[in-house]
Formats: C-alpha cells, structure tokens, sequence
C-alpha cells in the first residue's frame, strides 16, 4: 500500500487534512499527517495556550522532523504540502527521498518572491523583524484576509475554530534565507504545483514560476490553477475537485515513477 505523508503549513496543524486523510484512504492510500514541532494537538487549545518555544520555532527544525518520519516508511511516499508544507515537500524531494510530491499554495524556494499586493503585505505583517521571536498571534479577522477571502464569515469562523494555530515567524524567515534553497538544475522526482487563482497569500502565478524554474528536461514539473480557490484550497467548498485532480495525477505518474531509475532521484 502507497503511503502518503501530509504536510501542514504555517497557522495550521494535522487536523486542517482530516478530510483529505478520509480521501485518499478511501482510495487505497496509507495516510500520515505528522505535526509540525509544537504543532500537536487541539488547535483550540493552541491558539488559547500556545507553546512555550512556539517563537523561536525555525524551518529547519520542522524539516529535519518531516524527514525522520518519511524516512522511517519502508519506502519513498507521496508527500502532499500546503503552503510552507509545500516548500518542505520540494526541499525533502531534492533530498531524494520522495516517490513524487505536491506542493500546493507553496512558498517557493531561494526567495522567489510575487510583487502582488497581498502576498507583500502578508510577508511584511509575518516576517517583521521588529516583532523578534514573538509568534504572529493569527486572528479571526487576519484568517478571513489572508487565508479565507473567497469564503462567507460563517465559513470563515468555523475554519478558524476547527484548525487556525498561531506560528513563529522565523518559519517563513527561513524559507526566504539558506533553509528555503533548492537546486533547480537537478534531477528529481515528479513535481505536481497546484495554485489557488484567488490566493492572497501566495499568488497563483508564483506557483507556476516555481514549477517552470525547475530545468531538468527529464523530470516531471507541472502546474495546475484552480479559479475562484483561496489559499483555504485544502478546506474550502470545492476542495474535492483538486483532491480529484491530484488523485488522477497520481496514477499516471505512479506508473512513470515505477519505470524510472531511482539512482538521480
């Protein structure tokens, strides 16, 4: 059984995959959701009494985590990333030690950055470095403007309770400094970009950026839009529709993976 390993992003936890684990066991998946360090448990109980540590918190810290436990499969999974999940999905396939991996909404390596509005903003509010190691406190106001835009405040409120944590902001610093560098030019296994049209945080057009500088001529590195999607993609209404293209996805390359030397990869 084909293993896929989930990876949340920022102000999130693994309870923001429940629905995609229901997914894609259904479709015969081994599924695991690790949690970031100091990301376990209740996001209720998070956001009310956030870790101590939370604030210092840094990208290499969770990357060496995500790793141990993609490691410890009896083979290379399919890792699913959202947002800086979807970095950490990129940095752990240059790694070679991933079957084929899916950065969806992701922040791009060697801070590739969008000038878009919203994508500034959010990177300033977060990465502030007046704010030192105090942890962005995520509100239900900033949740609905960055994350939940295409959503009623109904919506919003429940995608807040259910699965919003706070973050430190040194996670996104890293991505855009030595712990978020990729080496483009290499061999590596198929890339699967998916990009939500609406997103505020990370624009749909960085996505396809991030895809396309990948140069091998060999590999697989694709991109995919979906109109009218926040960067609530994995949660909103409609998040069956990029589950379904994923899956579908999946089983062409698995087959190309199956007949592709692992010995670049």
């Amino acid at each position: 059984m084909k293993s896929i390993v989930f990876i949340h992003g920022m102000f999130q936890n693994p309870k923001s995959w429940e629905k995609w684990i229901a997914y894609f066991t259904e479709k015969g998946y081994n599924c695991i959701a690790p949690a970031w360090p100091l990301h376990t448990g209740d996001p209720t109980e998070l956001r009310n009494d956030p870790p101590a540590g939370l604030g210092d918190l840094e990208l290499q810290t969770i990357v060496d985590e995500m790793e141990r436990v993609v490691t410890s499969l009896p083979e290379k999974p399919i890792v699913i990333g959202h947002s800086v999940g979807g970095l950490i999905t990129q940095l752990l396939v240059q790694k070679g030690i991933v079957n084929i991996g899916v950065p969806i909404d992701s922040v791009a390596p060697n801070a590739m950055l969008a000038f878009d509005w919203g994508f500034m903003k959010n990177s300033a509010l977060i990465a502030n470095p007046f704010k030192g190691n105090e942890p962005f406190f995520m509100d239900l106001e900033s949740f609905h403007g960055s994350f939940c835009n295409t959503m009623s405040d109904a919506e919003t409120e429940l995608a807040y309770n259910d699965t919003a944590t706070h973050d430190s902001r040194n996670v996104l610093r890293d991505c855009m400094g030595e712990a978020g560098q990729i080496d483009l030019d290499l061999p590596h296994a198929p890339l699967l970009f998916i990009g939500g049209v609406e997103d505020q945080i990370i624009p749909y057009e960085l996505n396809e950026r991030n895809a396309k500088a990948y140069t091998d001529e060999v590999s697989i590195s694709e991109f995919k839009s979906f109109d009218n999607r926040s960067h609530w993609i994995c949660g909103q209404q409609g998040w069956e529709e990029v589950a379904a293209y994923i899956s579908e996805w999946l089983s062409v390359h698995k087959v190309h993976q199956y007949h592709t030397s692992s010995e670049n990869l």
